[in-house]
């Protein structure tokens, strides 16, 4: 019996359940896919941005007849307002060298009081308000010649009004003498070489109220086309014309 105690207790006891060798190793791991890249657009080739055209190139359009009429038109302005330029030109006695050509001209706009009257007249009516005669860039010019001789009023008011004799008040009239001159001198050469050259000049103060007196005669003279050849409704002729040509 003693015996077959020993027995018992020296064997090694077996193991009550069997665990397979799979069960112990680490699981495998699977490699993940690599993510997908993102799909590369095409490359899009960026052009380069037009160039904004000048309005003011339009040499090739106008015509030399043209330029000529309108780098005249500025001559107008200049000579109706060479008078404030007696100080300067007793100061500087150059520049009566360098208009000594414009004498001739400005004789004959001063022979008569009626003479720069007459010639606003023709420079608004006849060319100013004749779209079928003159093109836009003729017309525009010398609208911006007239505008410019109507501002001349406000210096010519002044210098009536406010004429001092001597001290500083006639130092800063001989001044603004000088400054409305030189003003009067530079649109002649800039409009007149801009005109020569076929563009279209803008003078400053004067083009944007140029501008809308040239829109707003565009516009009376087309409504006032349209109302005489209105058609009436019963006669069948136009209605204002007959009585205008009375």
């Amino acid at each position: 019996m003693a015996s077959a105690v020993s027995l018992l207790l020296l064997s090694s006891p077996r193991p009550l359940h069997r665990t397979s060798g799979h069960l112990l190793c680490s699981p495998r791991r699977r490699a993940l896919p690599p993510p997908p890249c993102p799909a590369r657009s095409p490359r899009r080739l960026l052009a380069a941005p037009p160039r904004a055209s000048n309005n003011n190139d339009n040499s090739g359009a106008v015509e030399a007849p043209d330029r000529l009429v309108a780098a005249v038109a500025y001559l107008y302005p200049f000579l109706d307002g060479a008078h404030h330029g007696r100080f300067l030109l007793a100061q500087f006695p150059f520049f009566s060298a360098l208009l000594r050509p414009l004498g001739p001209a400005a004789r004959l706009f001063h022979s008569s009081p009626l003479t720069p009257f007459l010639l606003f007249l023709t420079l608004y009516f006849a060319v100013v308000r004749n779209q079928q005669a003159f093109s836009r860039f003729v017309r525009f010019n010398a609208m911006q010649a007239v505008v410019l001789d109507v501002l001349l009023i406000f210096p010519d008011l002044l210098a009536q009004s406010f004429a001092p004799s001597g001290g500083v008040g006639f130092e800063i009239f001989q001044s603004m003498e000088s400054t409305v001159f030189l003003f009067l001198l530079v649109c002649l050469v800039y409009g007149g070489g801009a005109c020569l050259l076929g563009k279209t000049p803008r003078l400053p103060i004067v083009a944007d109220a140029a501008e809308r007196q040239f829109t707003l005669s565009i516009a009376l003279a087309t409504n006032l086309m349209d109302e005489l050849w209105k058609v009436d409704t019963v006669t069948l002729q136009p209605s204002l014309l007959p009585y205008l040509l009375n």
